[in-house]
C-alpha cells in the first residue's frame, strides 16, 4: 500500500497511530513545500504547521472520516488545501489538492452575479417606480415629460450593460475574432477623441490629442477602437471640470504605444492591480456622477490581450491616472 500511495500522482499521506507520518508522496511534497525524507517519522503538526490539518489527521486516527478546507499562510497569500482525511490500517491517510484558484473564481463568479443583480435591479426598479407615477397621474402631460425621458435613459442604459456582458463573455471565452489589417493607431485615437469631444465639452473637460502619423499596427481597427472609447470614456468619469484628458500615440522600439492620461484625483496604489476587475470602481462616489456599466476596462484589457498587446494602469494618487495600450508596431512583426 506504501507504494501505491507513493505513486499517486495528486498529493497523500498517511500516519501512523501515535500521529507519525509514514508516507508522504511527492506530490504532497510538491504542495505543502516539504522535503519528503524529513516528513516521514514526524509529527504532521511539525511538517505543516495547521492547527486545523492536525485536528483532521488525529479525527481520521481516531475513526472519523473529514473533509474540509485548510488554510495555509497568512493574509493577502493565504491558500486553500482541500483535504479527505479517513482512518487507514490504525492511523489514518489523507489525500489533498490546492484549491486557491477554484475558490478565488467561485468568489468571482459570485460577485459577478451579484453585481449583475444589482446593476439590473436598480434600473428597473426606479423604472417601475417611475411608471407607476405616470399610471397613476391621470394623463398627465408633466409627468411624462418627466418621467418617460428617464425611463428611456435607464432602457439605454440596460442594453449597454447587456452589450458589455455580452462583448466580455465573447472575449474571456476567446471566441472573438480577430481580423487583422494595417492601419495607423492616429486613426483610433482620432476617433476615440472625436467620439467624445461634445461630452468633454459639456463636463468642462479639455480633450487633447497628440497622434502623430506613422505609428501602424496589423489589429482589428473596431477593437481598437472599442479599446481607446472604453479609456477615454474612462478618463472623463473620473476628470473633474477644469481638468484634461489627453490621448496620445507614439512609438516606443519595436512597439506601438496608445496612453490616455488624465488629470482626475488618481488611483490609490492598492487599487491599481484591481481596475480592470469587472464591476471594480476605486471611488464609488464619484465614478456614480456619470453611470457606467463597470465592465469598460475589463473589456479592454482582454481586447489587448487577444492581440498579444498589454494594457497597463499607472498613478500617483492625486495626480491622475495614465492607461497605456501597447502592441508590436507593424513593421515589427515581419
Amino acid at each position: 500500500m506504501a507504494r501505491l500511495v507513493e505513486a499517486l500522482p495528486f498529493a497523500a499521506f498517511t500516519v501512523e497511530r501515535n500521529g507519525r507520518v509514514r508516507v508522504f508522496n511527492a506530490a504532497a511534497a510538491a504542495l505543502f513545500g516539504i522535503d519528503r525524507g524529513r516528513a516521514v517519522g514526524r509529527a504532521m503538526i511539525e511538517i505543516v504547521p495547521s492547527v486545523e490539518l492536525e485536528r483532521m489527521v488525529q479525527s481520521a486516527i481516531a475513526g472519523e472520516t473529514r473533509t474540509r478546507d485548510v488554510v495555509l499562510g497568512s493574509g493577502a497569500r493565504d491558500r486553500f488545501v482541500g483535504v479527505t482525511a479517513q482512518p487507514y490500517e490504525g492511523g489514518a491517510i489523507a489525500i489533498a489538492a490546492d484549491r486557491t484558484a477554484l475558490l478565488a473564481a467561485e468568489r468571482m463568479r459570485s460577485d459577478f452575479i451579484g453585481n449583475v443583480s444589482h446593476e439590473l435591479r436598480t434600473p428597473l426598479s426606479a423604472m417601475k417606480l417611475m411608471l407607476e407615477t405616470v399610471l397613476i397621474s391621470d394623463d398627465d402631460a408633466e409627468a411624462r415629460a418627466l418621467f418617460l425621458p428617464q425611463i428611456q435613459n435607464e432602457v439605454e442604459r440596460m442594453i449597454r450593460l447587456v452589450e458589455d456582458l455580452l462583448e466580455l463573455a465573447r472575449s474571456e471565452s476567446g471566441t472573438l475574432p480577430v481580423r487583422r489589417e494595417r492601419f495607423d493607431l492616429s486613426d483610433v485615437a482620432t476617433s476615440a477623441v472625436n467620439t467624445f469631444a461634445q461630452r468633454a465639452g459639456a463636463l468642462g473637460v479639455e480633450l487633447e490629442l497628440e497622434a502623430p502619423e506613422g505609428v501602424e499596427v496589423e489589429a482589428d481597427r473596431g477593437a481598437l477602437t472599442q479599446v481607446a472609447v472604453n479609456l477615454v470614456d474612462n478618463a472623463l468619469r473620473h476628470t473633474p471640470a477644469a481638468g484634461s484628458v489627453t490621448v496620445a500615440v507614439e512609438r516606443s522600439g519595436t512597439d506601438a504605444l496608445l496612453s490616455v492620461k488624465d488629470t482626475g484625483v488618481g488611483i490609490p496604489f492598492a487599487d491599481l492591480p484591481r481596475v480592470f476587475e469587472r464591476f471594480y470602481v476605486v471611488d464609488r462616489s464619484r465614478a456614480r456622477e456619470h453611470t457606467g456599466t463597470g465592465l469598460g476596462l475589463a473589456i479592454a484589457k482582454h481586447l489587448v490581450e487577444a492581440h498579444g498587446g498589454s494594457l497597463v494602469a499607472e498613478s500617483v494618487y492625486g495626480q491622475g491616472a495614465t492607461f497605456t495600450m501597447r502592441l508590436p508596431a507593424a513593421d515589427a512583426q515581419h
